[in-house]
């Protein structure tokens, strides 16, 4: 074995004591007794198992006597003896020698270790490695792995938890180290064993290793998961201590150890031991006693005096002290003391300051188990005083800054499967004025460089802003950070794609926290999680928000946009926007939501800088970099003034303008605030100075183009060179490359253009780029032959656009304007002549020269043309030069036989062109009129007046040809009297025609008349005109037509147009005709003329009065309005004549009035109308008589019901001759149509008016009558109906006005959904209906309306709530128990009454016992609650309790809940208070031990350990159920040992030759400490069982308890004793293993069983049901079972549902309410009687008492008569006087001793056997015995009189009433209004309702049926299912495995008992089960009681 690591190199090798077997033990020993004892450790090997041989052993190697007092411990100070020697000694232990064991260590020690990998090595090696610190020094996360360990290490502390770190930098005290020191629980040496164990985590602790977190719990929830449970997996402090150094010195003290254990791990002692081949992963612990240094000798650990030193005060503590510490390493914790120190209190912010994090807050926190940790980091250097900093001091972490710049936060919970929880927090650092307030995280700048901002977008550059690209949430792990993981966000917080509501800067001005639990993986080096973005992303987590503590489910993504929106408008304030200019629409925005409000200013300040507008400014971070102007500030929304806010943008025009013209907007942070602005104009010049100036144009090979040069078509232009050039003067070929568009090439288009006069035409278009040899050149131009003005363009365009323009300025262009011109003629052409072509008219010859391309062109010399044409003479003027050439003056004549024309060939000849000759065809038409030609020739013609004469005309040209023309028109007029017509006809097509018209007619022609007729043509004036004579004769056709009506012998002409007034309604007669000729002739009326004669005044004449010249009568209108016009027409072939003349009727004398409503006819009553009435006098045909006079508004009078006539007023209308009515009022009365009667004289008139309801005054509720009194409604309901008001007027009628509000005014305990309400169209408001909840509900409340209209208030009632208690909710539990009695183990609890109460602290009666359970619990245990059902009800008297009867008592001793519950709903248990019970231990019943000892095998040797039976042995009395009793009993103890063979009589025995032993016994128990020996050499029978027998000696108990036996082996030989003590300890093993299986087996075999049982119990309830539905004829089929009853269900609630909807009787006699369990109700609603009549004439009859509230106690009754003040009528039951009630069941008066006296008719019956009470039979019965007496029915008057007269006769008659309607007296009187019942309909529904129809209780029955088969079939499915699965399982591979396993046990315990010698027996289990004590019942089928308490015994 290698020496102790980190001992001294001169260490002596251990001293092997005792040479080494195959099997033996290696032990090693310090002798620690005394100071002078040996240093050194010795080696013991020792290979038996046996303890009292071990210490003889010891003894021997050591020296000690044998009788000396002495311990032999462990390193951890447990003592070693019999029991546990075979536990704790193993191979390499090392053990002490004390006197005792919480002896001072009085010298160190060193103990062997081994401390190989743990198997996880290998497992888990794939985890990445743990320093891959992305970019950060991972020596701060180092550090916290051991701060991890402390932390852990100190979770149970109850004051301080301190946390040292020391950095012991200074040279003049040893080399460099790194302490972590803490003062938590300390480690044994068996834990800091298993710290050196790598990979051993607190979950692998287990078997042979002692955990340093043994019995490891998983903690409670704790805020933010603070449970300092962050030591996991035995990894992070060996990687951590060997990354910081090469050596790690680890020193320990647990609290209840009086010993310092140190252990030391160094690479260098590793390489060493590699290096000699020895174990590497073995060593020595130090243990000593504390404040010890002696073992500390290298001047390199010198500091190590002064740490071991602080031991000498310390409880407890574990340090961790780490020496080498690297170089690197070494300079970092010094130079950046300030940054690491900075992450740890990052890393551990929220164990520092608690979950809410460092809040600055004036409030000192108090010591918490949140705020109780103080880690405390100290660095000591040569000459320097130290660097002390408290990581709670530290203020510029990043969660503190996180935490104190944040305005607001969001607080969220996310769950997941299993127990996995995260919680979370989100803060918003909002923008102040000037700059953002997130905070910078030096280890994560949020600066980015300008190439990540960089954006290819030339306008928009899209910011990360505050955050910049950090994430969002950091991730801690049990309160602890995870530093490498982050979460970027999530879907509910990102920044959405589309604008949301807050700006998309606000999603980079929150940060956030996420706080997992342990359910969560992260990597051993608790740098990352393994799995918590997968997790939180999946779409089955739950996110919840956290609002005030409370846990909300809502849709999160919604909640934290409305947070974020709400952060933004609070705290954002960022820019000052100053000049307001108004609100504008951004058409320019593609989004439209976005486009509207944008806010305009023309300035801004902001950081501390003014921008205006016109202001010079450059831009940052866009692409390109933009100089411009401002134009204008825009910030969205609708702003009106200065405000500070956060983004906007600014619109700038770009600079140079004459280069750019075009806006840009822009965010306003694009703005560069450091560029001055002379830096910008200078940069504006420039760019100017460097564009495009002009063109240098040369022509190198001559025929160069002048300006506005004349050229003719053809002529060459010479080849072009042109160069650009700018303002410098220097040629250039491309555009300057700047920052903007970059280098774009120039090109030189040439174009020549043709001005045309149809518009201008490119002719020639080239583009020139940069050559070689000539910078831009154009070849020769030779094909310009096109005649006009010309331009030749030189225009700079851009390559590729072509464009001429560059932003918005031209570019360099260079014009040449020149024109083409034609040649010299060389031929011509005939142009279009002028048609039509006529004789004798001229004509011009049009010519076109044109030179040799065709172009026209002029004459330069004088030519004579030559003319020819056959069968024509050709003449001309002469012919013009220039550029026209004409042929003028051409004229032609010749004959032409037709009006169309005639062809002719004309030949033109120039001479002297080369083209000299044209020949083309004319047409020649007649020329223009010369002359008329007119028919006939006479000159004097005669006609008769009145007819028309034919002329025949021709017109002729100058050569005679008839000739035609348009427009060619011959009139002839007539001359010598006026009114002549004008003849005229049209010759234009064919030159002559026939002249007519009109036939000539002289008015008044008395005689011959000569006239003149002229024919001329009117447009030709060269044509001379003709004239003739015409004699004119007069007319014998009629003339004159003339009217007249005979007045007597008189004759009155009437005139054409004549207006003649006649009285309306009467007949014009006597009217007459005459007519005459021209000669002024009277005609004689022939029948001829009759028939053309016509009137429009009646469509039938008499022809025969008409010959006669009569006219018919004409009949006058009935209406003045009316006028009749009167017309008389003649109609011949020769004249038109008619007459006409108008009647106008006249009024006549007064028959009438008539009344007339100006306005509307509707009337508000108490107002005046305000449409005025007119009276006017008609006669009888209604027309007005003009003849009234104001005298008329005497006679006339106006009346009306209900009339205010105080106002009426009666006026003359003089101007309309009418009476004018004003002041109509009507008093109040009933609303509707009001007839007005206006009377004058004997005649009268009649006017409808519409009275309605006045203005609004006030307010009414609509069916609720009596308000006056309180309304009595129960705490928790709703009224009994909706509040409906209406508005009405002051007399209450109901006004229909819309629209008024209504507003209700009430307390908060009424709920209403809505609080204010509006009238409809009647006026009426529905208010709904209002519940009550209310605390104090006793009393009186109110609700006032409150409404007003125009201004006014209205007159509102008031309601007044008597809030009751509700006799029906439960509020609490009452249970009634014997407190004083004693609750013993397996008893049964006294009996448990139990009540529900209500709110009126009475009992609820009528509650199912199925909702009333009991539960119990022990209350430190972790075992299910047991749940007890109520106990069957054993004709209780009181009604409303439930008993817990013969519940047991839980059987383990312990203190105990019991809590009665009530399930009110599925949601609401209402739950008693805890009732806490003592369990006492039972009746004593037998003796057993604390421990079962094993079987001892024992001989008679001299060997103590060899006779010892038992040792340690601690016996107890328990009652049956194993518990612990007889603390106050005193006695003894007698040990005997039997045989259990009766006829053995060698029986050993004890020590000292004696048979019995007695031990005291005292306080339930004795123990026998010392070992029980058997004598040496004592007698038995060698490998013989014996039995020894504990039997207790008690006086104090009643009966004698079971003594306790041990049977052992006895054996004469050690040897053979020391091989069976092995074997029966494997038969003990063998034993209680087959014993759990067998007991395993029992338990399954009972549940299959009792499953059995429950199929059984299934099936029968489903036959049983099924035969009970058979009895209502109702079949099931074998297969859908389950459908076809859901089917039947739903029929037959169906059925039930239209039984209901049946018409039936009701009560509408409104209940009072049951506030009060001791108020029954109203007498109306406690019966109900089936019969109509019957109930008709009961009710009646009890009509006085109909309304009467019938209650239990008197106390009830006067509260009912107080809240009401006396108005309800009150019975109390407690006042009857019950006596003198009647005999319910009694017999009819005719039926005496059993015999019928008489037989009466009419089918008599007692009123009250024809009621029913639905609730309450027995009261119910009482109040109506005493109300109706022994009141008879009958049916009819008739057998009621016959059955009084037979009953008087025997007996004294009752009331009889008759289903007629009929009531005698009992005292005989019958007859009058007061003894006959009313209709039905006339009792005001106070009538007794009709029960519900016996169909429904019928289908509620079958429904009821069905519902228990379906429930049955579902269970019998379900048991059978379970069955299957239970046996499957007892034949699964499992099962059989475990059942093979039982056999081949059972088998080697068979062998065993064989080999011992020992009698085999069945019950293997007796060891195990020996304490409990079951009692198997013999039935097949065990209780399930009893299978549970087995589980729970073998298990517990």
């Amino acid at each position: 074995m290698a020496a102790a690591a980190g001992g001294s190199s001169g260490t002596r090798r251990p001293v092997l004591l005792t040479p080494r077997g195959n099997r033996d033990r290696t032990v090693f020993l310090f002798d620690r007794r005394r100071e002078q004892a040996d240093p050194d450790e010795k080696v013991l090997n020792y290979g038996k198992d046996n303890y009292r041989g071990f210490r003889s052993a010891v003894c021997q190697a050591f020296g000690v006597p044998d009788d000396e007092n002495f311990v032999i411990t462990t390193t951890s100070r447990k003592e070693i003896t019999e029991d546990n020697f075979s536990k704790l000694v193993e191979d390499g232990i090392t053990l002490y020698l004390l006197q005792s064991v919480d002896q001072m260590l009085l010298s160190a020690t060193k103990e062997r270790i081994d401390f190989l990998p743990h198997y996880d090595t290998l497992v888990k090696s794939g985890m990445y490695e743990y320093y891959a610190s992305e970019g950060q020094n991972p020596l701060p996360f180092a550090l916290a792995e051991l701060i991890d360990n402390s932390l852990s290490a100190t979770s149970r502390n109850t004051g301080i938890r301190s946390i040292q770190i020391k950095l012991l930098f200074d040279e003049s005290q040893g080399k460099s180290a790194v302490a972590v020191i803490d003062n938590g629980r300390g480690m044994t040496s068996k834990q800091l064993n298993n710290w050196a164990v790598y990979r051993l985590s607190k979950f692998t602790r287990q078997g042979d290793f002692e955990s340093d977190h043994s019995g490891y719990v998983r903690p409670l929830p704790v805020p933010r998961s603070l449970n300092s449970d962050i030591s996991y997996f035995g990894v992070g402090g060996k990687q951590a201590v060997f990354f910081v150094g090469q050596s790690a010195r680890m020193i320990s003290k647990p609290a209840e150890s009086q010993d310092v254990h140190e252990l030391v791990l160094s690479k260098e002692d590793f390489e060493k031991k590699e290096k000699n081949k020895e174990a590497i992963y073995s060593g020595y612990i130090q243990n000593r006693k504390p404040s010890d240094s002696s073992h500390i000798t290298s001047d390199d650990e010198r500091f190590l005096h002064n740490l071991i030193s602080e031991e000498r005060d310390k409880e407890s503590f574990t340090a961790v002290i780490i020496t080498g510490v690297q170089p690197d390493h070494m300079q970092y914790l010094k130079n950046y003391f300030h940054l690491w120190t900075r992450q740890l209190a990052h890393i551990y912010h929220y164990y520092i300051h608690g979950p809410k994090g460092n809040e600055t807050s004036p409030a000192t926190k108090d010591i918490s188990p949140f705020n109780n940790i103080d880690i405390q980091i100290s660095m000591f250097e040569k000459g320097k005083v130290p660097k002390i900093v408290n990581l709670r001091e530290i203020k510029d972490d990043m969660q503190t800054l996180y935490i104190n710049t944040a305005a607001d936060s969001f607080e969220f919970k996310a769950h997941f499967e299993g127990d996995g929880v995260v919680e979370g927090i989100i803060r918003y650092h909002p923008f102040l004025y000037d700059k953002e307030t997130y905070p910078d995280d030096p280890c994560f700048p949020s600066k980015l460089n300008d190439d990540d901002d960089d954006d290819e977008d030339d306008c928009i550059i899209v910011e990360k802003g505050a955050r910049g690209k950090r994430p969002i949430f950091e991730c801690f792990w049990n309160g602890r950070l995870i530093p490498y993981t982050t979460v970027e966000d999530f879907d509910w917080c990102a920044p959405p794609k589309k604008r949301g509501l807050a700006p998309i800067e606000c999603y980079n001005r929150i940060s956030g926290a996420l706080f997992t639990n342990d359910k969560f993986q992260v990597s051993t080096n608790k740098l990352t999680f393994m799995d918590l973005e997968l997790k939180l992303k999946d779409k089955n987590t739950l996110f919840t928000r956290i609002f005030n503590g409370q846990e909300q489910r809502m849709k999160i993504d919604r909640e934290f946009a409305l947070w974020l929106k709400d952060c933004h408008e609070k705290y954002d304030k960022q820019i000052k926007f100053t000049v307001f200019k108004g609100v504008t629409t951004r058409t320019d925005l593609p989004s439209k939501r976005m486009q509207s409000p944008w806010t305009i200013y023309a300035a801004i300040e902001w950081d501390g800088k003014t921008y205006k507008t016109g202001q010079l400014v450059k831009t940052v971070k866009t692409l390109p970099i933009f100089y411009g102007t401002i134009e204008k500030f825009f910030l969205y929304g609708d702003h009106d003034g200065d405000i500070f806010a956060t983004g906007g943008e600014v619109q700038i025009a770009l600079e140079p303008q004459a280069l750019y013209a075009e806006m840009k907007t822009i965010p306003i942070s694009k703005l560069d605030r450091t560029v001055p602005e002379k830096a910008v104009k200078k940069y504006i010049e420039d760019e100017m100075a460097r564009l495009p100036d002009k063109l240098s144009v040369t022509w190198p090979e001559g025929d160069e183009l002048l300006p506005n040069e004349t050229r003719f078509a053809g002529a060459p232009i010479g080849a072009l060179r042109i160069e650009i050039l700018n303002k410098k003067g220097e040629a250039m070929q491309k555009l300057p490359g700047t920052s903007h568009g970059g280098s774009k090439k120039l090109l030189v288009e040439l174009k020549v253009i043709l001005h045309s006069p149809t518009g201008n035409k490119e002719i020639i278009s080239h583009i020139s780029q940069h050559g070689g040899k000539w910078p831009y050149w154009f070849k020769k131009m030779e094909n310009l032959q096109k005649l006009g003005n010309y331009t030749l363009k030189l225009q700079v365009v851009l390559n590729e656009s072509n464009a001429d323009t560059y932003a918005g300025r031209p570019l360099p262009s260079k014009i040449f304007k020149f024109t083409i011109i034609e040649g010299k003629p060389e031929k011509f052409s005939v142009g279009l002549l002028e048609l039509p072509l006529q004789i004798g008219v001229p004509f011009n010859i049009p010519l076109e020269l044109q030179d040799e391309f065709g172009h026209a062109t002029q004459l330069t010399t004088s030519i004579k043309p030559i003319l020819e044409a056959s069968g024509l003479t050709l003449q001309y003027e002469g012919i013009t030069t220039g550029t026209k050439c004409v042929i003028k003056g051409v004229t032609a004549k010749g004959c032409i036989n037709s009006c169309q024309g005639k062809n002719f060939n004309l030949k033109v000849t120039l001479p002297g062109l080369k083209e000299d000759t044209q020949i083309f065809k004319i047409r020649l038409h007649p020329g223009p009129p010369h002359r008329l030609k007119v028919k006939p020739d006479s000159e004097i013609l005669k006609i008769e007046n009145g007819t028309a004469f034919p002329f025949q005309v021709e017109v002729l040209d100058e050569s005679g040809n008839i000739t035609a023309q348009p427009k060619l028109v011959v009139h002839c007029k007539f001359l010598g009297a006026s009114n002549l017509p004008v003849y005229s006809v049209d010759c234009s097509n064919a030159g002559k025609n026939i002249l007519t018209g009109p036939v000539i007619h002289v008015q008044n022609i008395k005689k011959d008349q000569v006239l003149k007729a002229r024919i001329e043509i009117l447009n030709c004036k060269d044509v001379p005109p003709v004239d003739k004579i015409i004699k004119l004769l007069p007319s014998s056709h009629v003339a004159r037509l003339q009217i007249l009506s005979m007045d007597g012998q008189k004759a009155i002409q009437i005139k054409h147009q004549d207006e003649i007034n006649w009285v309306a309604g009467d007949v014009m007669c006597n009217l007459i005709f005459q007519m005459y000729d021209e000669g002024e002739r009277e005609i004689h009326v022939t029948p001829a003329i009759a028939e053309k004669i016509k009137v429009n005044w009646t469509p039938q004449i008499n022809k025969e009065q008409l010959i006669q010249g009569l006219l018919p009568d004409v009949k006058v209108p009935t209406s003045v309005k009316d006028v009749r016009y009167c017309l008389i027409t003649y109609l011949d072939d020769h004249v038109s004549l008619e007459s006409a003349f108008t009647v106008r009727p006249l009024p006549d004398e007064p028959k009438h009035i008539k009344c007339k409503l100006k306005g509307p006819n509707t009337l508000q009553l108490g107002e005046e109308l305000q449409s005025e009435i007119e009276v006017m006098l008609t006669d009888q045909y209604g027309n007005q008589v003009q003849s009234a006079t104001s005298a008329c508004v005497n006679s006339l009078g106006v009346s009306a019901p209900g009339l205010d006539k105080s106002n009426l007023k009666i006026t003359w209308q003089e101007s309309t001759l009418t009476m004018k009515v004003q002041g109509i009022r009507f008093k109040p009365c009933l609303l509707g149509s009001k007839e007005l009667c206006f009377a004058w004289r004997e005649f009268s008139d009649f006017l409808r008016l519409n009275l309605t309801a006045g203005s609004p005054a006030k307010l009414q509720f609509v069916d609720w009558p009596e308000l006056e009194k309180p309304v009595a409604v129960i705490n928790g309901r709703e009224l009994q109906k909706p509040l409906i008001v209406q508005l009405c007027d002051q007399w209450g009628n109901p006004t229909p006005e819309p629209n008024v509000k209504v507003s209700l005014i009430k307390s908060n305990s009424i709920v209403s959904s809505n609080q204010q309400h509006k009238t409809d169209e009647t006026g009426r408001a529905n208010l709904g209906v209002f519940s009550l909840f209310l605390v104090y509900f006793r009393g009186e409340h109110t609700l006032q309306l409150k409404a007003t209209y125009n201004k006014t208030t209205l007159d509102c009632p008031i309601i007044t709530l008597n809030v009751l208690p509700d006799p029906e909710r439960p509020v609490c539990l009452n249970v009634k128990y014997d407190k004083c009695s004693s609750f013993q183990a397996g008893s049964t609890f006294p009996d448990f009454m139990v009540s529900v109460l209500s709110e009126d602290d009475n009992i609820i009666r009528n509650i199912n016992p199925a909702r009333i359970s009991m539960k119990m619990w022990e209350a430190q245990s972790r075992m299910p609650v047991t749940v007890f059902s109520c106990s069957k009800v054993k004709d209780d008297k009181e009604d409303g309790f439930f008993y817990f009867r013969d519940k047991v008592v839980p059987e383990r001793v312990g203190t105990y809940s019991i809590q009665f519950a009530f399930t009110m709903d599925k949601t609401n248990i209402l739950t008693s208070d805890q009732i806490i019970v003592d369990v006492v231990p039972n009746d004593p019943v037998r003796l057993l031990p604390d421990s079962l000892p094993a079987t001892p095998a024992v001989s008679n040797v001299r060997a103590l350990a060899s006779r010892t039976l038992v040792k340690d042995l601690c016996l107890c009395v328990t009652d049956e159920y194993n518990n612990h009793t007889g603390i106050d009993l005193v006695g003894r103890i007698i040990a005997k040992i039997k045989s259990p063979n009766e006829d053995d009589t060698e029986i050993p025995q004890f020590q000292g030759k004696v048979s019995t032993v007695v031990f005291p016994f005292n306080k339930g128990k004795a123990e026998i400490v010392s070992s029980l020996l058997l004598a040496e050499n004592s007698p038995g029978r060698d490998s013989t069982e014996y039995i020894l027998v504990f039997e207790p000696d008690l006086p104090a108990l009643r009966r004698p308890l079971e003594p306790y036996r041990l049977s052992f082996m006895f054996y004469n030989d050690f040897k053979k004793q020391q091989q069976m003590a092995t074997l029966t300890k494997e038969r003990d093993q063998l034993s209680q293993s087959i014993g759990v299986y067998r007991n395993w087996l029992d338990t399954t075999n009972q549940l299959v069983n009792e499953i059995k049982c429950q199929v059984t119990e299934a099936e029968a309830k489903e036959a049983q049901l099924k035969s009970q539905l058979r009895k209502y004829q109702i079949e099931l089929p074998e297969e859908n079972t389950l459908q076809y009853v859901d089917f039947l269900i739903k029929q037959k609630m169906l059925d039930q549902e239209g039984v209901m909807k049946q018409p039936r009787r009701t009560c509408t006699l409104p209940n009072y309410p049951k506030g009060n369990q001791d108020v029954l109700g109203k007498i109306a609603h406690l019966a109900q009687i089936e019969d109509n009549e019957a109930a008709k004439v009961i009710s009646w009859h009890l009509a006085s008492d109909m309304d009467c509230v019938i209650t239990l106690t008197t106390e009830a009754a006067r509260s009912i008569f107080d809240e009401t003040q006396g108005r309800q009528q009150v019975l109390p039951l407690d006042s009857i006087y019950r006596k003198t009630l009647p005999d319910w069941n009694r017999p009819l008066p005719h039926l005496r001793n059993g015999k019928t006296f008489f037989r009466p008719i009419g089918n008599p019956v007692f009123a009250r056997h024809l009621l029913t009470f639905p609730d309450n039979v027995e009261h119910c019965q009482t109040v109506f015995g005493m109300l109706l007496g022994d009141t008879i029915v009958i049916d009819n008057l008739d057998a009621a009189n016959h059955y009084r007269k037979e009953v008087v006769k025997i007996a004294h008659c009752p009331t009889l009433l008759t289903r007629a309607g009929d009531r005698i007296l009992s005292n005989g009187k019958f007859g009058g209004l007061q003894n006959r019942a009313p209709p039905m309909d006339k009792l005001r529904g106070m009538v007794f309702g009709a029960p519900v129809p016996k169909l429904y209780s019928t289908f509620a029955g079958q429904i009821d049926l069905l519902q228990q088969y379906r429930t049955a079939v579902v269970k019998l499915d379900n048991v059978n299912k379970d069955l299957d699965l239970r046996l499957q399982s007892l034949n699964a591979p499992e099962v059989q495995k475990k059942r093979q396993e039982l056999a081949e046990q059972e088998k080697s315990l068979k062998l065993i008992e064989q080999k011992l010698g020992m009698t085999p027996s069945d019950k293997v289990t007796e060891s195990l089960l020996q304490p409990v004590m079951l009692d198997m019942p013999d039935t097949p089928i065990p209780p399930k009681r009893m299978r549970r308490e087995t589980m729970k015994k073998l298990y517990w």
